[in-house]
């Protein structure tokens, strides 16, 4: 699963939808995203409520449709269906939707089996889901058989990640997954996150706090107004931010025994200092990307 290139890539992707009372206005809330992500790498995509986070996830998972651009998985482009769906799962923000309050938790798992693996025996078939649930550290005895209800969202969430297991998973998509869960939980599904890492599995992370997606991640993102603003190697983005924005959310941070102050301001536009006018950002160093640092306001640029 190491081998090979790149396993997911987008290129310009764009979606817009229809505002108004009667749709004919429009609102864009993606606008030319790229970048990629390859096997055994976790890319954090960081922003803002609104930033245009959750939506990117959907096109990734071929929830949502791109209105314009690129998406690809392993170079053909993403189609949702039963095979597209055994390898690319997604973990979303509230565990408690994901299941049927009047079954038992471990029905997701059966749901899988009769999708999947119709043909695969009982006893079999038990063995694989034991291992799944220990896979992502939680004892079969205490979590299977019961209902929703009964266990915590921390739980639930690695059932969840248990499912997606039993397929033939290359790329995981989690979506906010650690902000309903207390910190100490928060810790032990980032852990795992680390483990599928090892494992080969490409991992999308979506989130708001930068000090979890800093955490594991190879690379980071950043997105603002449905705009990527900086993204690359995550030590290059947070150790040396070029991007207003991205100097604000660092500067928003809070830090023991440190007042807090605000972002240092930017002197000079790192984009149109490099000589960038026509693309949507500028390397300023190996694998370190910039955008206009007024954008979408700076009047220098065509985008």
């Amino acid at each position: 699963m190491l081998e090979g290139g790149l396993m997911l890539t987008l290129d310009r992707v764009t979606k817009t939808f229809r505002a108004g009372a009667f749709g004919g206005g429009s609102t864009t809330a993606v606008d030319r995203v790229s970048f990629s992500a390859a096997p055994g790498e976790l890319v954090s995509l960081i922003g803002e409520s609104g930033s245009g986070k959750s939506t990117i996830g959907r096109m990734v998972l071929g929830l949502t449709r791109a209105s314009s651009g690129s998406l690809t998985l392993d170079g053909e482009q993403v189609r949702p269906g039963k095979d597209f769906y055994r390898r690319v799962q997604g973990v979303f923000q509230d565990p408690f939707s994901c299941y049927n309050p009047v079954f038992k938790a471990d029905r997701v798992f059966a749901l899988v089996r009769r999708a999947y693996h119709p043909g695969v025996p009982d006893q079999e078939w038990a063995g694989r889901v034991e291992k799944a649930v220990r896979d992502v550290r939680l004892d079969p005895g205490q979590v299977l058989g019961r209902y929703p209800h009964q266990l915590s969202g921390g739980q639930l969430q690695r059932l969840l990640i248990a499912r997606a297991l039993l397929l033939d998973l290359r790329f995981l998509v989690a979506d906010e997954i650690t902000s309903m869960l207390d910190a100490s939980t928060r810790i032990d599904v980032l852990n795992l996150l680390a483990g599928l890492k090892e494992r080969g599995l490409g991992v999308l992370y979506i989130t708001h706090d930068l000090s979890l997606g800093t955490y594991l991640a190879e690379r980071t993102v950043v997105l603002r107004g449905g705009r990527v603003v900086e993204r690359g190697d995550t030590q290059k983005v947070f150790g040396n931010p070029l991007h207003p924005y991205t100097r604000t959310l660092l500067a928003a941070v809070p830090r023991l025994n440190q007042p807090w102050t605000s972002a240092e301001p930017v002197e000079a536009c790192a984009y149109h200092e490099g000589g960038a006018r026509d693309t949507d950002l500028y390397e300023t160093e190996p694998d370190h990307f910039v955008a206009c640092a007024g954008l979408p306001d700076c009047g220098r640029t065509s985008a």
